[in-house]
C-alpha cells in the first residue's frame, strides 16, 4: 500500500489541517513527525468545528492510529488539555487510538518562561515565537539535557536529570534577573502529570513498521511550512525544527522510502504569522479583503495573519526542496470576486532580478516582487468538486500557478468543509 507524506509548502496555515482529514479516511495510521503544539489545525466535520495543536488530525475519526513520533516536542499539560477539549466533543482518544514516542522530548514551563523571557528582551530583533517553549525544548534536545517521555517512568533516576537540566536553565534565568528553579517541585509536577501521557508511550517506530509490513497506509503530517523550516526557511524567522519532507524518516522511526507521494499544501494567496520577510505582502484594502475573506487569525495564537497575493516563486523553491509530487491548493473560494489577480514570478533585488529567494536576511530586506496579472472571476468557487463546476476563469488560474510552480496540482480544496473538494490525483493512489 502506498503512504503519503504532507507538508506545508509556504509558511504554514495553508490548510493543512483539512485536507490531513479528507485523506484520512483513506490512511490507517496518521503520524505527526515534527513541532509541537505551536501548531494549530482547525477541522471541520459535518458543521462541527475541531482546533487541534499537538494531536494527528486523524485523531477525529474513529477506527484510525494517532500517533506523535519523536520529532515532536511534547507539553504534557498541553496534551492533558487538549485531549480533555476533544472527549468534551465527543471524540474517543485511549491507547488504543494515540501512541506518542517514549523517545520524545519534553517541554516544561520553565521552557515557556524563556521563551517569554528572549522574546520581551529581542525589541525589534524578535522572531515572533508563539512562546509555548518550542525552541527552549528543541536546544535542550540537541543539548543532550532533555527530559523525555520514558523518562518519567523512572522517578528514582529522575531527579538527576533535572539538576542537569536546571544546571543550564537557571544559569540563563540569572541573567534575566528571573529567581532559580527548584528541582523537587519540577519533580513533583512531572510524577503528577506522567500518569496523563505515560499509558500512550511506546516505541512508535516498531508500531509503524509493523502497520508497514502489514501493508496498512500511513499518513505523515507535517506542521508549519517549508518556509519555516530552521535551515531551508526565512532565517531566523523560522521554527526550531525542519519541516520539509526528509524530516518524516528521522521525526517517525520509519525510512525514506517509507514516505511515498509528497504532497504540498499550497495556499491560493500567500500568508504569514509573525515577523519576517514577506514579499507579496499587501499593506492595503486588498490584504484587509483577503485576511477577512479567509478568517486569516492563528488557531494557536489568534494573532492576525499578514496577507499577500500567491508567490510562485517562493513556492516553486519550497516543493523543490521537499520532493513534492502534488499540491493540494486551498482557499481558492476566497478568491472569489476580485477583477484581477496577481502572481509573483521572481524578485528583483538591488537591480538583480532572481527567480528564487536567496538566503540571508540583508539580502532579502530589499526584495522586490515581479509580477504577473491574470484576470480575476465573478462567479462563486465554493463547495466545487468538480472542474465543470469551476468558472472558467478559476480553472484557468489553477492551471497557471501549476506551471509557474513546475508541480501538478492533485487535490483542489473550495471549502473548509471536509468533502469540498476536487481530485485530480488520489495521493494514495486508490
Amino acid at each position: 500500500m502506498a503512504n503519503v507524506a504532507v507538508v506545508g509548502a509556504q509558511w504554514g496555515d495553508e490548510g493543512k489541517g483539512k485536507i490531513v482529514d479528507w485523506l484520512s479516511a483513506r490512511a490507517d495510521v496518521v503520524v505527526r513527525f515534527q513541532g509541537g503544539h505551536n501548531a494549530g489545525h482547525t477541522l471541520v466535520v459535518d458543521g462541527k468545528v475541531y482546533k487541534l495543536s499537538l494531536l494527528p488530525s486523524g485523531i477525529v475519526r474513529g477506527g484510525k492510529m494517532s500517533v506523535i513520533g519523536n520529532g515532536v516536542v511534547v507539553d504534557p499539560w498541553a496534551f492533558k488539555t487538549e485531549v480533555e477539549k476533544l472527549r468534551g466533543q465527543g471524540v474517543t482518544i485511549s491507547p488504543t487510538s494515540l501512541a506518542i514516542a517514549d523517545n520524545a522530548c519534553l517541554i516544561l514551563p520553565f521552557h515557556r518562561d524563556l521563551d517569554g523571557l528572549r522574546e520581551g528582551a529581542a525589541g525589534d530583533n524578535k522572531i515572533g515565537t508563539t512562546k509555548r517553549g518550542i525552541g527552549p525544548a528543541y536546544e535542550d534536545k540537541v543539548g543532550r539535557r532533555a527530559i523525555r517521555v520514558c523518562d518519567l517512568a523512572y522517578p528514582d533516576t529522575l531527579p538527576g536529570k533535572i539538576e542537569r537540566l536546571l544546571a543550564h536553565h537557571n544559569a540563563l534565568r540569572a541573567g534575566f534577573g528571573e529567581p532559580v528553579l527548584d528541582a523537587d517541585q519540577i519533580h513533583r509536577e512531572l510524577m503528577e502529570i506522567a500518569p496523563e501521557i505515560l499509558p500512550y508511550a511506546m516505541p512508535v517506530w516498531r508500531l509503524l513498521d509493523d502497520a508497514r509490513r502489514a501493508g496498512k497506509r500511513i499518513l505523515f503530517e507535517g506542521a508549519q511550512g517549508v518556509l519555516l523550516d530552521v535551515d531551508h526557511g526565512t532565517f531566523p524567522f523560522v521554527t526550531s525544527s525542519n519541516v520539509v519532507t526528509g524530516q518524516v524518516s528521522a521525526g517517525s522511526g520509519v525510512g525514506p522510502a517509507a514516505t511515498g507521494f509528497v504532497l504540498g499544501i499550497v495556499k491560493a494567496y500567500t500568508t504569514r504569522v509573525g515577523e519576517g520577510p514577506f514579499p507579496t505582502e499587501l499593506k492595503d484594502a486588498t490584504g484587509e479583503r483577503l485576511g477577512e475573506r479567509g478568517h486569516e487569525f492563528g488557531v494557536v495564537t489568534g494573532r492576525k495573519r499578514r496577507c499577500g497575493w500567491f508567490d510562485a516563486a517562493l513556492v516553486r523553491q519550497s516543493l523543490k526542496l521537499s520532493g513534492v509530487n502534488g499540491i493540494a491548493l486551498t482557499k481558492l473560494d476566497v478568491l472569489d470576486g476580485f477583477d484581477v489577480l496577481k502572481v509573483c514570478t521572481g524578485y528583483i533585488i538591488d537591480g538583480e532580478e532572481y527567480d528564487y529567494l536567496p538566503a540571508g536576511i540583508d539580502r532579502q530586506r530589499n526584495i522586490k516582487p515581479v509580477y504577473e496579472e491574470i484576470e480575476g472571476w465573478s462567479e462563486s468557487t465554493v463547495g466545487a468538486r468538480s472542474w465543470a463546476q469551476l468558472p472558467a476563469q478559476a480553472a484557468k488560474y489553477v492551471r497557471r500557478i501549476e506551471e509557474l510552480i513546475d508541480c501538478p496540482v492533485s487535490v483542489v480544496s473550495t471549502s473548509p468543509e471536509r468533502e469540498d473538494v476536487i481530485l485530480v490525483k488520489d495521493p494514495f493512489g486508490i
